[in-house]
């Protein structure tokens, strides 16, 4: 039997320091049990001992523990990662690399996970985009929970805003009222988002963002959906396109 001899005082922070990580792989993995038990042939005992366990873990460390739910999307390669507590307070921002995030300590601590390729805000959620296709999300998933909850244990600011504002004609300013009212929050439940880009002869310009960036059904969804909504309120709309980063063209064309 191998033994290891410490100094005293490291035995505390150590112990500490490994049921911390016990407790984070616990959470993540019984979120997805208890998802998922009704498809399990499962027994009760079992139920019950993993979530007494976490039970206890959460009057041990009341101020550390918080679920971390998902959703799936409709884009294979992103997936919304509920915390259960406020995101943004207004809005949605969208991280398309770690360039981008230089305002935001959440997207940053985010894009330093291997495999994590876009960041995407919500009100109350944070899409993960993955770089690669066939790596599986229970890789990746382990260090999204504990980078989300190592954040909001530290009291950082989420992001830093600067809002800019702009006049608009009535036009412009129904546009944006639909989009803000009937269309935005249907492609946000979706882990996504619709940025207003611009409104010239006749054309919406239009930014996805998150899930909807790489979606397969982003152009029908761009077309049936949001184009016939705004023609239908708004008769000088002749048609909607789609305007992508000058970065994500780039990386298509690769």
């Amino acid at each position: 039997m191998c033994e290891i001899n410490l100094p005293s005082e490291q035995m505390p922070a150590l112990l500490f320091h490994n049921i911390e990580l016990l407790m984070r792989m616990l959470i993540s993995e019984n979120l997805a049990f208890v998802q998922h038990v009704q498809k399990q042939e499962t027994s009760l005992c079992l139920v019950m001992t993993n979530l007494t366990f976490l039970f206890f873990l959460f009057c041990l460390f009341p101020g550390r523990t918080m679920f971390v739910q998902t959703q799936d999307t409709p884009n294979p390669n992103s997936m919304k990662f509920l915390p259960g507590r406020t995101v943004l307070e207004m809005g949605t921002m969208n991280f398309a690399g770690p360039r981008d995030a230089f305002c935001s300590p959440l997207a940053r601590q985010l894009f330093r996970i291997d495999g994590v390729k876009s960041v995407f805000l919500g009100p109350d959620f944070i899409t993960i985009t993955k770089a690669d296709a066939n790596m599986e999300w229970k890789v990746i998933k382990p260090d999204v929970y504990a980078a989300i909850m190592d954040f909001f244990a530290s009291g950082l600011p989420i992001v830093n805003e600067d809002t800019p504002s702009d006049d608009d004609d009535e036009v412009v300013a129904m546009i944006k009222e639909l989009l803000d009212t009937r269309i935005r929050p249907t492609v946000q439940e979706d882990g996504g988002d619709v940025l207003y880009r611009g409104f010239e002869d006749g054309i919406v310009k239009l930014k996805l963002q998150g899930s909807c960036t790489s979606c397969p059904s982003s152009i029908i969804t761009l077309k049936n959906g949001i184009q016939n909504m705004l023609q239908f309120y708004v008769p000088e709309v002749e048609s909607v396109e789609q305007v992508k980063d000058e970065e994500a063209e780039e990386a298509a064309q690769v």
